[in-house]
């Protein structure tokens, strides 16, 4: 019988893939600052792989820390990593671009395109950081993995869907600077993955979108799909997908009082 991984929603865009083996994918690390994430998942205490879809505070979040503390390879767009590494030239930068697949250590990460923008914050003004991206993750054994990133939906999703059939795809539901959930809803219909993790939303009142109307907006058929777990809870990573907790069990969070 194969082993399964774990896969945990760390609030926000955050999300922590642990392998059978122990190996950790931490994607987007937006932890210390982050008013979703829950305090005992604040410092991770393992991190083999960084994944960054984009510049933003809210995604690139922790990765200087995360650096020091565990020395990860860092998968991230060309661009993105050329920034980081004037503050972290020592650290394991795996740069790549849309369309292409990367292997490191065995495990396939192929990056996407995602509808957004991305820069970091220079002497308080952005700076470009190259293209926002999504990110597959495809580990032996294990169902695909697609974190759209920051993102609308786009029509090329069903070629994605088509070259890389992932079984579970986490895509934001916040709206105002994502898709809301009315776009999510056409997003999943174009991937068609067994299982859908929302994201991006309740971290701020600017991020209004919430789990239920997302089910709404969906088909029957289809809307079972959709988890609805609270930040820091884990589900199986299975060669099928997730094997979740009862989803209904959770309610819909509210919004912070955080300000955007």
């Amino acid at each position: 019988m194969a082993a399964n991984g774990s896969m945990t929603w760390l609030g926000h865009a955050a999300l922590r893939l642990s392998l059978p083996d122990g190996r950790v994918i931490l994607i987007d690390p937006w932890l210390q600052e982050n008013p979703a994430c829950p305090k005992d998942q604040k410092v991770q205490p393992r991190c083999s792989y960084l994944v960054l879809t984009h510049g933003h505070f809210d995604h690139v979040g922790d990765t200087a820390e995360l650096v020091a503390q565990h020395d990860p390879h860092i998968i991230a767009p060309v661009e993105l990593c050329t920034i980081l590494g004037r503050d972290l030239p020592d650290a394991k930068f795996c740069p790549m671009n849309i369309g292409g697949t990367q292997q490191v250590d065995g495990i396939d990460f192929v990056m996407t395109q995602a509808f957004h923008s991305s820069s970091v914050t220079s002497d308080g003004y952005p700076v470009y950081a190259g293209m926002p991206t999504g990110i597959l993750v495809k580990a032996p054994g294990l169902a695909v993995v697609y974190h759209t990133g920051d993102t609308d939906v786009f029509g090329d999703m069903a070629l994605i869907s088509r070259l890389h059939r992932p079984a579970v795809v986490a895509l934001p539901i916040g709206d105002h600077y994502t898709m809301g959930p009315k776009g999510a809803a056409l997003a999943i219909e174009l991937l068609d993955p067994q299982v859908v993790l929302p994201m991006h939303y309740g971290t701020f009142p600017v991020l209004s979108g919430v789990v239920q109307a997302l089910r709404d907006a969906l088909d029957e058929r289809i809307a079972g799909r959709v988890l609805n777990i609270s930040p820091g809870q884990t589900v199986n990573w299975t060669l099928e997908g997730v094997s979740p907790p009862a989803p209904d069990k959770v309610e819909d969070k509210k919004p912070s009082k955080a300000r955007a």
